[in-house]
């Protein structure tokens, strides 16, 4: 069993710091393994319904297939995101180690911080462009719906709820990767003190 570190040892801003990224980075992993699980739920349910809803010689709009492969990448990105908030707090128990050795200095703190950032904004950005071709599909298909009879019309052409799935999953996935990048920004600017 490990011994805890005498507090006293310890500086006071490195306390404030290590309870800091201890705080922020736990806050921020569950947030965004939540919303990635919830997501990947929805994309899954999506891919599946639409897959199983259609008729086999129809395929799915080139717009919400592009949507659901961004949306699957920004997932991926979030759960490299969650692996560095979860950094964080380990970075934290590392900081209060007894002997100043085994603590990492802040320059690399500060340089898994920015990569923690960075990989939440290229997350973010995947996302968006999922969402981009998502609403452009749905937009496209509700411009191309006859608005007469309903006979002998391709039911493809229509809004599927499928689309509206990979519309939430993306939301969801943009405000997991907000989480990430507002945490480490938080992080950057306290450890950089």
């Amino acid at each position: 069993m490990r011994e805890k570190p005498d507090a006293s040892s310890i500086p006071p801003a490195l306390q404030r710091v290590a309870i800091t990224l201890r705080t922020i980075g736990g806050i921020s992993f569950w947030l965004q393994l939540v919303l990635g699980v919830i997501s990947g739920v929805i994309l899954i349910f999506a891919t599946f319904s639409s897959s199983f809803g259609r008729q086999a010689n129809q395929t799915a709009s080139q717009g919400t297939g592009f949507g659901i492969f961004f949306a699957l990448c920004g997932l991926v990105t979030l759960g490299v995101g969650a692996y560095f908030a979860f950094r964080y707090t380990r970075i934290a128990r590392e900081l209060r180690a007894s002997s100043a050795a085994g603590r990492p200095s802040k320059a690399k703190t500060l340089d898994t911080i920015r990569l923690g950032l960075i990989v939440n904004m290229v997350g973010m950005l995947l996302t968006i462009l999922g969402a981009f071709a998502t609403i452009g599909s749905i937009l496209a298909k509700s411009f191309s719906q006859f608005q007469g009879a309903l006979t002998a019309i391709d039911p493809s052409r229509f809004v599927q709820p499928a689309d509206l799935f990979v519309v939430q999953a993306n939301t969801n996935t943009i405000a997991a990767h907000f989480v990430g990048i507002a945490a480490s920004l938080w992080l950057f600017n306290r450890v950089n003190r």
